[in-house]
């Protein structure tokens, strides 16, 4: 029985309260209920985490804290929590990070440039991890060229988690016009679907705008779960947030997208974070290096706070999310 169902108001609770000899009145009852319920609320408070990596990936997991989420600090000294292992480069880029029902915190990650699996460990405090491992999402597309920035959404309907990357396969999609720099690149997002990250459905086509898509994420906000990606058209350059959304976290997804909500800036790894008062989309001004932000209060207007967001020197492409103070408390503590 939770707290609110305890000392919901009842006659009878002050009656029994008086008889112990309390000369408790209404009010007075009243001011103990909210005094236990913000003494409830603040025992279980939050704290937000960004999980990040580094130069390209090769030294492993970082994580920064905030309270306000604008101003971000290191945890770990600002060195990773878990190197690599696993992949054909061994890499650990874009790393994601989702409290699961089952109380673990789950990751993954880009292990590799060109390399058709995704990475996969799990941990109960974000400080110990399991043995990590590939999850070959595309092994059954022998000529898919790669599978970046793997995100994941529970889905409430179906009971499941769902997985999400990017990939190129060629010649799948319609064209679009390339560059010297990025010919043959063309990416749309595909997806499989876990209750238990040890059997997966197979990987079905998951969001296919009429241009090149990347880095998605999926914000769980009301009703609605709301899409940003990257738009990541090279000519001419679009390279900026983009947004759409869907009653269902399966979809579909509309593709006729919104307007970008990212300014005249290349823009790629979006993160969102709901807190009592905004939406934050966190992402990668990554030809000025170093991070940016915007947020909206309704999810139509987009306020521009990249001058305001503080991040960690060198923080690249990562995941913003709640955890309680008992989990950010081991976290500070590590040396």
């Amino acid at each position: 029985m939770n707290l609110e169902n305890q000392l919901s108001f009842n006659p009878d609770y002050v009656n029994n309260f008086c008889i112990l000899g309390h000369n408790f009145n209404k009010m007075n009852y009243l001011f103990l209920i909210l005094s236990l319920l913000s003494f409830q609320a603040n025992s279980q408070k939050s704290v937000y985490l960004f999980s990040y990596f580094t130069d390209n990936g090769q030294d492993g997991l970082h994580l920064a804290y905030s309270n306000d989420g604008l101003k971000w600090e290191t945890l770990n000294g600002g060195k990773p929590i878990v190197a690599p292992t696993a992949g054909q480069d061994k890499l650990m880029r874009d790393p994601f990070i989702i409290q699961g029902k089952d109380g673990l915190f789950h990751m993954v990650w880009t292990c590799s440039w060109k390399d058709r699996q995704i990475g996969y460990a799990s941990s109960t405090d974000l400080i110990n991890w399991s043995e990590q491992k590939t999850i070959p999402v595309m092994v059954n597309e022998p000529t898919a060229k790669n599978c970046w920035a793997p995100e994941m959404v529970y889905d409430p309907q179906n009971k499941n988690y769902i997985i999400f990357w990017a990939t190129t396969i060629p010649g799948r999609h319609s064209d679009v016009a390339d560059s010297e720099h990025e010919k043959g690149w063309n990416h749309r997002i595909y997806c499989t679907t876990t209750t238990d990250f040890k059997n997966f459905s197979p990987t079905r086509l998951f969001f296919n705008p009429n241009f090149s898509a990347i880095d998605a994420t999926i914000l769980a906000k009301g009703d609605s779960f709301y899409l940003f990606l990257k738009n990541e058209n090279p000519n001419p350059p679009e390279k900026n947030i983009r947004m759409t959304q869907s009653k269902t976290a399966s979809g579909p997804y509309p593709i006729d997208v919104s307007a970008p909500i990212t300014g005249k800036y290349w823009a790629e790894g979006p993160s969102s974070l709901l807190t009592d008062d905004y939406v934050y989309v966190y992402f990668d001004k990554y030809m000025e290096h170093h991070y940016g932000a915007v947020r909206s209060k309704n999810m139509k207007n987009w306020e521009d706070i990249s001058d305001r967001a503080i991040f960690p020197d060198g923080t690249r492409h990562g995941t913003a999310f709640k955890v309680t103070d008992k989990i950010f408390n081991k976290l500070i503590n590590l040396k």
